[in-house]
């Protein structure tokens, strides 16, 4: 351990610091206040926890929790693209990139390479374990708006259909069992209030 590799460790950490402060278009399940995207982060890490002993054969959970756990990094400088929000898709995906090879950046080469492969590898979701990560980043948003009666969907006037599209495909592209188990019970939300 050399004075600079640990300098160039804490700048990377005191950095993540920031992600508490990207604000989420979902509630916290108690619906008092929007999450943050750190809370997300971590939430979805602990989901891989709770849940990666049925993920698909060959899928390595300690591999999901670390892209979990650095795949929104980016929003530091990108800000947070809602799933339901209306933006260019393009431009966030340039901003994310450079986004990551900056914070990245801050790193040792070596973690900084390795982090970053992990961050793509995430973004591609073809790998099973990039398919599995990307099933829990969709499947915790419903969940917590399921919880806070609502949440988002209100907010963004959606109807099923947009739900199955943008997240419920997704989600069943790397865990269908979950994707089985939540889609009932959507649909008898979106039911009740005649959005299906």
């Amino acid at each position: 351990m050399t004075q600079d590799r640990l300098d160039r460790q804490m700048a990377f950490l005191w950095e993540a610091d920031k992600l508490k402060q990207i604000i989420r278009a979902t509630k916290l399940g108690d619906n008092s206040r929007y999450e943050n995207s750190g809370e997300h982060s971590w939430h979805i890490a602990l989901y891989a926890m709770v849940l990666g002993g049925d993920a698909p054969q060959g899928v390595d959970t300690s591999r999901v929790i670390k892209m979990l756990l650095l795949h929104d990094l980016v929003e530091i400088d990108a800000g947070d693209a809602p799933i339901f929000g209306d933006f260019d898709v393009a431009d966030m995906e340039a901003k994310e990139q450079a986004a990551a090879a900056r914070i990245f950046g801050l790193l040792p080469a070596d973690q900084a390479q390795e982090f970053h492969e992990l961050w793509n590898e995430f973004e591609a979701a073809e790998s099973p374990d990039a398919r599995f990560a990307k099933s829990l980043d969709r499947f915790q948003p419903p969940n917590q708006n399921l919880a806070a009666g609502g949440g988002s969907w209100d907010e963004y006037d959606t109807r099923f259909e947009q739900l199955e599209e943008r997240v419920g495909r997704k989600i069943n592209h790397g865990a269908p069992w979950l994707w089985d188990w939540l889609k009932p019970r959507v649909i008898a939300w979106f039911t009740a209030r005649g959005k299906s």
